[in-house]
């Protein structure tokens, strides 16, 4: 796939390859602007570009660097196996140190969401000193979400269990009408009215290829097993994130109805968590651009830690 450009001006479009722990992997990201370097990260089942409304205002402000996350989008999918470890946010976060890393950056911020806030996370903890401070969009820790699973959780993230069952499962269900699942999963709060129609193809090609389909899964998969053991052993350790933390999340999602986000984030910072809802569903970039915008500026260029 190759992304409608036009909605990135003033980015340009590359790969990154390299010889990661779990196997060779190649990196697409988008590039552009100038300053301090922020990392952008999307989510599940999306690709970087969620970013579109928002990326080409920080350009004066920022380099900012857009990859897909491994398996989504233009990245390239890896081998997994049974542990899953191939698709754990250790081996995500990694890709993204290696990214950095091999465009000269020896620190950088991040702003994450979904999947992607659960990579940030994992950055943050184990590359305390390249991370110097991120954002993270509608969601609670994953070992918090597993921990306070309820009916009213398991109802709205059915997904999150649909996605963990056993090989080929998920995948041959989803594979039967990729785009009808897309769908329903994707109309929510907001309705699909917020979405481009140029993203919107962009999510129904990738939905469509078994390979991008099968990553999601072990993406889940991860989540439920490995990435709670690296949790757990964190928790063990007392290791917790130590760079000042802003947590966004729609005032019409789950996260608000069964979460508190800053109270969950708080107990796996250090530093104070601040934060607030916004009058939005889940898919925050493409519902509020504008209050993302001012966000990133006042929380990434101004220095600022928010109430």
């Amino acid at each position: 796939m190759t992304i409608p450009l036009e909605l990135f001006p003033g980015f340009t479009e590359h790969t990154f390859s390299y010889d990661s722990t779990s196997g060779p992997v190649n990196i697409a990201y988008l590039m552009g602007g100038e300053g301090p370097p922020l990392l952008l990260l999307h989510g599940f089942p999306q690709s970087r570009v969620i970013w579109h409304q928002i990326a080409p205002h920080l350009l004066a402000h920022f380099k900012v660097i857009i990859p897909d996350l491994r398996g989504y989008g233009d990245s390239s999918p890896v081998i997994s196996d049974d542990t899953h470890f191939a698709y754990s946010k250790r081996a995500m976060a990694q890709d993204q140190v290696a990214l950095m890393q091999f465009l000269g950056y020896s620190s950088f911020a991040v702003c994450g969401h979904d999947r992607g806030g659960r990579v940030a996370h994992r950055l943050a903890l184990d590359h305390p000193t390249l991370v110097e401070r991120f954002m993270v969009l509608d969601i609670s820790p994953t070992y918090t979400m597993y921990q306070e699973t309820n009916q009213r959780f398991a109802t709205g993230y059915w997904h999150w269990f649909f996605l963990i069952q056993p090989f080929p499962v998920p995948e041959r269900l989803i594979g039967a009408d990729p785009e009808f699942w897309l769908h329903q999963h994707m109309d929510r709060a907001g309705g699909m009215k917020i979405f481009d129609p140029r993203c919107w193809q962009e999510y129904v090609n990738a939905i469509q290829q078994p390979a991008i389909v099968h990553a999601m899964c072990e993406d889940y998969r991860a989540a439920a097993t490995i990435d709670l053991e690296h949790d757990q052993a964190d928790i063990d350790r007392y290791n917790k994130t130590i760079q000042p933390l802003r947590v966004l999340w729609g005032s019409r999602g789950i996260i608000a109805t069964c979460f508190n986000p800053i109270e969950d984030w708080q107990a796996f910072s250090e530093a104070k968590v601040s934060g607030r809802a916004l009058d939005c569903g889940h898919y925050i970039p493409e519902e509020k651009p504008t209050e993302m915008i001012e966000e990133i500026m006042a929380f990434f260029k101004n220095d600022s830690i928010l109430s």
